[in-house]
């Protein structure tokens, strides 16, 4: 296909593009019956690894504003995957966690994400993936 886009290939960020497009692709195809979005998974797992975590601290270490962390939150409310609670250590604070369903969904969702990473992680050596990893990282953390 690169040969097709003539020197267009050259374009770094299109390459990513087109990366992350087929990424998505395989994404959506493998994860279709639990009618989840890969952000939705982010939170559940996020929620999952630290119950109680506030819906802020979630769009931080997200990178998402906290509008669209707001209707994330409110979707998986809504299916009663997640719910929230008041911090036993600081009533002021709104903390989120999971729900039995949410859990099981959770569960459901990372054999699912094992799958997609053995067919992204099938196209690299060990020492290739942990480079990409290493490189992409440099992008996002800037």
């Amino acid at each position: 296909m690169a040969d097709d886009l003539g020197s267009l290939s050259d374009i770094l960020g299109l390459r990513v593009r087109l990366a992350h497009g087929a990424i998505q692709r395989h994404f959506a195809e493998n994860f279709a019956d639990l009618d989840l979005t890969q952000k939705q998974i982010s939170v559940l797992w996020l929620v999952g690894d630290h119950p109680g975590i506030a819906q802020a601290d979630l769009a931080r270490r997200l990178q998402m504003d906290r509008a669209t962390t707001m209707a994330l939150v409110h979707q998986l409310e809504r299916r009663t995957l997640i719910a929230r609670a008041r911090s036993a250590a600081d009533a002021r604070r709104i903390g989120l966690t999971l729900s039995s369903e949410g859990a099981a969904t959770l569960a459901t969702a990372k054999d699912a994400i094992a799958r997609h990473e053995h067919w992204l992680r099938a196209r690299f050596s060990d020492k290739e993936a942990a480079q990409l990893g290493a490189l992409l990282t440099r992008i996002f953390e800037g």
